[in-house]
């Protein structure tokens, strides 16, 4: 078993040994120094002490480190033996040799034997920037062993290592007794000692030259003075790269699988490419596993991802009597390549086995899993794409046949400066293909113009010109399986043009407020547009419209290519702005009026029905980082009824916090269309600091429709959909989460009912 620990090694670069070895090539020079007042080493002798020796700071005469084979030396007093041919330095000892610096009370050399020993709060640093702390370093005359007592290494990025006594071999290799290391503070903010969150202790640590690799024997993790993690096998590179082994172990406990336990190996392959392979052991379900594959190429990277399992499956309607077993599992992959400045490539690819595999084995919780591809060029003035995508639906009642695939999606613009009027034109060409396996079928195609000209009037009036022309070309075929009439089309070949000209005018007004500055901005727009053939044309981009602030000002206020709004009409409304330092206010209201009596290709309920349309409006308050609230609305033309409202607000800091959402959809639909039902949910989450590093945190989602709303609606008013509640710890090298969630909902084998999750993360520490 090797367990992964991802960390820099001190023992990889042995400067302890390299500094005092360089002690037997000369003596130096000696200078005199004062003799500072010196601090006694901790007493590690029981056990290996994270904390830093007080020592005294270098003399400000200090020699300079000299250059190859010969050493800065300072001491306060020098004694040599000519008879037992020893010398002895004292006081405030310091040596400097390539970079390498070395201080200590007492250094000892005898020239005979070779033996070098240096004594007392010996310190060394080396050039990364790592120091060394200990009582005793001494050398063999072989000048590569060596043993050091007490020994304490603190490296750059701050972690620590301590051991009893540290002993290095001819081979290189080192072995460390009664060891303990933490990456964790070991002060508190005001300077004063504290335990680490963790540590690990060791009976022994060996570090491997040849293999470049430190192993562990006796190895256990520490979580606040307490043993409670054994690690048997321990082991880790000794260098900065990851190396492969155990992660950390994730523990869960639910209603549908049972307890269950992962536990991740991860295997490195080479420095820019890796796998984790996760096999999931359960109590009530059948094994699963899980691999994960990452790879960094000159050009990009990419990731797949995949769960595989062969257990019983329960259909999503009725009672499977036989629980027939088969294989279930989940395939993903994502990637974006950047082939030069301008050309790349991305996709994005996901697919299940069957409907509930996600839920059950809680992966994630979306109702349809989009496989996409896109080759882009973005120029100076000029953007090309050639993208396809498909549908995999997860939904109970929805038939895959239906779900369609685009093949591909073309689209390219150009922008060019007008030379007359000093505006800007920009050209596009569009083409798409959908098809279905058990649907309706739709290819188009399109080219179009459109100009803009933005200027000032001398009023300080900002007006915006635009005009467009398009024209389209589809085909579709078996129409009639699409179940909503208005989508559908007329089969064959079908041909339309579109034309547009639209005046926008804005005019604010600056002044001084309460404080602070306020903009008030009336707006008018007047849009024309000829009759235009939309029901002949088959609809797959432009449903599930609803009427909002976004788009009111919109000169096409339907979503997509399919369907486009004709007549004329002016649309009115205003822009209030008030902003002083750390707080704003943002604020938008607008209504729109056509100026012909044709009807409206606009569902029933949209707010876009009557030649008058509802009144939209949104409301933005933000106070520094702390607060921030988003209020959306639509108002009814005829009685002000709130036809849609939604409410989102944000509030604390990093540490305690709370969002708040409301959604209420009151459309007043009689004949119901694609996602146009109403809905009424509340959400909400947060978390509470309750201690230094501790918090609280939970979230609820919250279903209030009632069967006036969705006559198919199983709960009347109050239905729970899933809430979590969570305890954690959290510290600069230590995250603890204890989170309990209850979901309110069966879908085939994925089961109502409680889930427990427990995780544990270690900084520096894979597992």
């Amino acid at each position: 078993m090797s367990w992964t620990l991802f960390h820099q090694a001190a023992l990889a670069r042995p400067f302890w040994l390299a500094t005092a070895s360089g002690l037997a090539l000369a003596a130096g020079p000696v200078l005199a120094q004062g003799a500072p007042n010196r601090t006694a080493a901790p007493d590690i002798s029981a056990e290996p002490d994270l904390q830093t020796p007080d020592l005294p700071s270098a003399p400000a005469d200090a020699p300079e480190a000299a250059g190859d084979q010969q050493i800065g030396f300072a001491a306060d007093k020098l004694d040599y033996d000519s008879d037992a041919d020893v010398v002895v330095a004292e006081g405030n000892v310091l040596m400097n040799r390539d970079a390498i610096e070395m201080r200590a009370d007492r250094v000892t050399w005898n020239r005979t034997t070779g033996q070098v020993v240096a004594e007392g709060n010996v310190m060394v640093r080396n050039p990364e920037g790592d120091t060394a702390y200990g009582e005793r370093i001494e050398l063999t005359d072989s000048l590569r062993d060596g043993v050091v007592e007490n020994l304490l290494v603190v490296l750059d990025n701050g972690a620590r290592l301590a051991a009893v006594k540290g002993t290095r071999f001819d081979n290189g290799n080192i072995e460390l007794d009664n060891a303990a290391y933490t990456p964790c503070p070991v002060e508190d903010e005001a300077g004063c000692p504290k335990n680490p969150s963790w540590q690990i202790r060791a009976v022994r640590v060996i570090y491997d030259r040849e293999k470049n690799k430190i192993r562990y024997k006796g190895a256990r993790v520490e979580i606040f003075g307490l043993p409670l993690i054994p690690l048997p096998g321990l082991s880790h590179p000794a260098n900065r790269e990851a190396g492969s082994g155990i992660l950390v172990p994730e523990i869960r406990l639910d209603r549908s699988n049972g307890f269950e336990i992962a536990v991740p190996y991860y295997i490195r392959l080479a420095p820019d490419r890796d796998v984790t392979i996760t096999p999931h052991l359960y109590t009530d379900a059948a094994p699963m596993l899980e691999g994960e594959f990452r790879a960094l190429t000159d050009i990009g990277s990419f990731r797949i991802n995949g769960y595989a399992t062969y257990g019983s499956l329960v259909p999503l309607v009725g009672e499977d009597p036989d629980r027939q077993k088969r294989f279930r599992g989940y395939l993903e992959s994502v990637g974006r390549f950047q082939f030069d400045p301008r050309w790349s490539l991305s996709y994005s690819g996901r697919i299940a086995t069957d409907r509930t595999f996600m839920r059950r084995y809680d992966i994630s919780r979306d109702d349809r899993l989009r496989s996409t591809f896109e080759l882009e060029r973005i120029g100076g003035n000029s953007y090309l794409s050639i993208a396809g995508w498909a549908t995999q639906t997860l939904r109970v009642n929805d038939v895959q046949g239906q779900q369609p695939v685009a093949l591909p999606i073309i689209d390219y613009r150009q922008r060019l400066d007008d030379p007359i009027f000093g505006g800007q034109f920009e050209l596009q060409l569009n083409t798409l293909a959908i098809g279905r396996t058990a649907g309706q079928d739709t290819q188009r195609a399109f080219a179009g113009a459109q100009w803009n000209l933005r200027g000032l009037t001398r009023l300080g009036q900002e007006v915006t010109l635009t005009a467009l022309v398009r024209g389209d070309v589809y085909h579709s075929d078996e129409n009639l399986l699409t179940a909503i009439p208005g989508y559908r089309g007329k089969s064959g070949w079908q041909a339309r043009g579109i034309a547009a000209v639209a005046a926008d005018m804005r005019w604010p007004f600056i002044g001084e407020f309460a404080g602070g500055t306020q903009t008030l901005t009336p707006r008018i727009q007047l849009v024309a547009t000829p009759p235009i053939k939309n029901i002949d044309i088959p609809n797959e981009d432009s449903r599930a419209f609803d009427l909002e602030d976004s788009n009111i000002f919109a000169i096409n206020r339907f979503n997509g290519h399919d369907r486009f709004e004709d007549g004329a009409r002016v649309t009115y409304g205003v822009e209030w702005n008030y902003s002083r330092p750390g707080f704003s206010i943002n604020s938008i209201i607008g209504q729109s009026y056509r100026l012909t009596d044709k009807p409206s290709l606009f569902p029933d309920g949209t707010g876009l029905t009557d030649r008058t349309s509802d009144i939209v409006g949104r409301t933005t308050i933000a106070y520094r980082d702390f607060l921030r609230l988003t209020h959306r609305f639509r108002l009814d033309k005829d009685n002000l009824a709130v036809r849609r409202n939604e409410f989102d607000a944000t509030i604390g800091n990093r540490s305690t916090y709370a969002v708040i959402g409301y959604s209420r959809l009151n459309r007043d639909i009689l004949l119901l269309g694609e996602d146009l039902q109403d809905r009424e949910e509340v959400r909400a989450g947060g978390r509470v600091a309750v201690a230094r590093n501790w918090s609280i945190f939970g979230s609820a989602i919250v279903d209030l429709t009632s069967r006036n709303d969705d006559p198919l609606a199983q709960a009347d008013g109050f239905e729970p959909i899933r809430h979590r509640l969570g305890i954690a710890y959290d510290d600069e090298c230590l995250s603890i989460a204890l989170t309990w969630r209850r979901d309110y909902a069966d879908t085939g084998d994925a089961r109502r009912g409680n889930s427990f999750s427990f995780r544990v993360a270690f900084r520096n520490l894979g597992f």
